[in-house]
């Protein structure tokens, strides 16, 4: 049987069924090409992944788009990704289920940003309602900055998929500056604020002219400049606000807040139940009536304690200081005091009935509040996906539902480089979604960049490489979780930026290639009907069934490669493969460059669900990037002359980057086979010139 010859692809090469020309050799840039023409094919996305956590298993178990999609889902996946913050809080209350939100202050410093946001993924899979950001006068909060609430709020909702909650203060602003956030909030997707008076900073010490003095001033101009576009909190004072005169008088200032268009109440800390309680009795009594939400604060040191007391003129309890002053020195056993009282105090407001949820202060600790969530069992360790890959909470791709698998472990990056979109593919991977991926920038954005500091990624990839194995040995330590010479544990690739949790089975396998070469960054095994329940590689409703071809995606080298090429003639009609290098030079036998479906579900009373692909076309987008990463993440790490720095910049430039799809799903992957076979050949003595003449 003759077998389809494979397409190779030179850079430049203009490619018909594309409509444009290949990349241009030495092309390090990430452009946006013109609209791409093609037939439209069904494709999905990676299964498994992006997830906090990702795992992988052995085969043995916008703005709101004014265009009309080429294909809707018919049925969302899930429902809760379409509604409002007052919506789900409501939905939970209804049934009687309980849930947590959690409060979080942006980063001092722009250094601090990455393992900041690195936190927010952390307590983000375990399932939290939503998340709020503070508002800092001080930290120029409405602006562009990385350490800014609006950018840190913007961050969360869109890159880390938080429904988020921004707090906005009114007290020494301007009215158009208030309005001037709001709209900057709007346009950048949040939806949810926090409508607060404040306190004034040095800074910020008067009232400006023509401002507002009280939150309930910020809430009404919110509902008369953007109508019902905002979901908004507001502040409660389980003892009375300090400066309101009296209890009474307050929770008539409350009673205001909530008439004026507030729809739920976060309180203040408090200590004792019976303070909540009453609180909410009183609100019950003058006719508030929508969710009031109890304000839980962690005791984690001492001097944390004195200085949000101070902050907040609150009296600590008796019986608390009784304790915490014999060991206000003593960091670890306040820790642990602090956890034992918000388990308790928590128990007890869940038992009266009339908490619909828990609102934590974390201090931007994450320790504390995951063991009390734990304890109350509230915490989530395995959510349910709607989809296999991390989804984005900004409302513009709330129909998303297909994205290329390539981006499995970088799906902030494939945020940002979708992020001026107009629509987003729902359904199926069209003609009508052209690739037209972003600029990454020199400088990568604070959410790409890597969390752990120069000194520690030295430990990690090598303070000096001495050959190309140097680099393999990274990336098997990577892989089996064991010390490196330097005794320190590989936690992250520049390809992915977190630990990989991998089966045994599957864990020996890719020990095996990268050993020898085969540098794999991305792969799934084969899943032939698992339930969408399963704990793994499960995701979507319940009752449905999953499904995945086998795929891997590595470096290799020429030599390598030329040999991978031989043995995929004789695989030709099962495995699909794409091979390219630096410059763009590409050899596929993809069938009219059109995308192939890797992961699919199918679920009562819907279609088919398809939500990853691979896709040749944004292949040759993903390979820019993957191979940028040796230099910008790996390469910079040395000196420019260094022997280090020169082997990164040799594999950069001379290596390819391979993907492979066995379409074979419901039997065994023959991908590993097809790997062995490449390595057999590699093994085989060279043959002369009288030897092929013979053959």
């Amino acid at each position: 049987m003759d077998h389809p010859k494979p397409k190779v692809l030179p850079a430049g090469h203009p490619c018909p069924s594309l409509g444009r020309g290949a990349l241009e050799p030495g092309s390090v840039r990430f452009s946006v090409p013109p609209s791409i023409s093609r037939n439209s094919a069904m494709v999905n996305e990676p299964g498994g992944h992006g997830g906090p956590n990702p795992r992988l298993v052995d085969s043995s178990i916008g703005r709101e788009s004014s265009k009309v999609s080429s294909r809707c889902s018919k049925g969302l996946l899930s429902p809760e990704r379409h509604e409002r913050l007052r919506e789900k809080i409501r939905r939970r209350m209804e049934s009687g289920d309980k849930w947590f939100s959690l409060e979080f202050f942006p980063p001092r410093i722009a250094e601090g940003a990455p393992a900041f946001i690195s936190l927010l993924d952390e307590l983000g899979a375990g399932g939290p309602l939503f998340i709020d950001v503070t508002w800092h006068l001080a930290g120029d909060p409405g602006s562009d900055k990385e350490t800014s609430s609006m950018k840190i709020a913007s961050i969360a909702m869109n890159y880390c998929g938080l429904e988020t909650v921004l707090h906005m203060t009114c007290c020494c602003q301007s009215q158009e500056k208030i309005t001037r956030h709001l709209h900057k909030a709007k346009r950048l997707g949040l939806k949810n604020i926090l409508a607060l008076k404040g306190d004034p900073v040095a800074d910020h010490l008067k009232d400006k002219e023509g401002g507002f003095h009280h939150a309930v001033d910020l809430v009404k101009h919110i509902r008369s400049e953007f109508g019902d576009y905002f979901d908004i909190g507001v502040a409660g004072y389980p003892k009375g606000h300090p400066d309101a005169g009296s209890f009474e008088a307050d929770l008539k200032f409350l009673k205001e807040k909530v008439s004026a268009g507030a729809d739920f109440i976060i309180t203040q800390l408090f200590f004792e139940a019976d303070t909540f309680f009453h609180f909410v009795k009183a609100c019950s009594e003058i006719g508030i009536t929508c969710p009031i939400l109890p304000g839980i604060f962690l005791i984690q040191n001492y001097h944390s304690l004195q200085q949000l007391v101070k902050l907040s003129k609150l009296e600590v309890p008796q019986q608390i200081k009784d304790v915490i002053e014999p060991i206000k020195d003593n960091n670890a056993a306040i820790c642990n005091y602090g956890i034992h009282q918000a388990v308790s105090l928590c128990q007890e407001l869940l038992a009266s009935g009339l908490v619909p949820g828990l609102h934590f202060y974390t201090m931007n600790r994450k320790e504390a509040a995951i063991e009390v969530l734990k304890r109350l069992g509230m915490w989530t360790e395995n959510p349910r996906r709607f989809l296999p890959w991390a989804v984005s909470a900004h409302p513009r791709r709330r129909k998303e539902d297909v994205r290329p698998i390539f981006w499995a472990y970088r799906p902030k990056s494939y945020i940002y480089r979708t992020q001026e979109w107009d629509e987003f593919p729902n359904g199926r991977w069209a003609s009508s979604y052209p690739p037209a991926f972003g600029e990454l920038q020199d400088d990568f954005p604070t959410y790409l960049k890597s969390k752990s500091p120069k000194e520690e990624l030295l430990k990690m990839w090598g303070e000096e490489l001495t050959s190309e194995e140097s680099v393999f040995e990274v990336f098997t330590h990577y892989l089996s979780g064991e010390p490196n010479r330097s005794g320190c544990t590989v936690t992250c690739l520049p390809w992915n930026n977190k630990p990989l949790a991998v089966e045994t089975s599957l864990k020996e396998k890719l020990l095996r290639v990268n050993r020898r070469g085969v540098l794999t960054i991305n792969s799934q095994p084969n899943i032939n009907g698992q339930p969408s329940s399963h704990p793994v590689v499960g995701w979507g409703p319940s009752g449905g069934y999953v499904f995945q071809k086998a795929y891997l995606e590595f470096f290799t080298s020429r030599q390598t490669m030329e040999a991978l090429q031989q043995v995929l003639k004789k695989y030709e009609l099962r495995v699909n493969y794409h091979i390219v290098n630096v410059k763009g030079e590409t050899i596929t036998n993809a069938p009219e460059l059109q995308p192939n479906a890797v992961t699919w579900g199918i679920f009562p009373g819907r279609e088919v669900i398809q939500p990853t692909v691979v896709d040749p076309v944004s292949f040759m987008f993903w390979k820019d990037e993957a191979f940028a990463l040796w230099i910008k993440q790996w390469g910079k790490l040395y000196d420019k002359e260094s022997p280090s720095r020169e082997i990164i910049q040799y594999i950069h430039d001379n290596y390819f980057l391979v993907n492979l799809v066995d379409n074979d799903f419901p039997l065994d992957s023959c991908l590993w086979q097809v790997i062995e076979d490449t390595f057999e050949l590699l093994s085989r003595p060279p043959r002369n010139d009288r030897q092929t003449e013979a053959t």
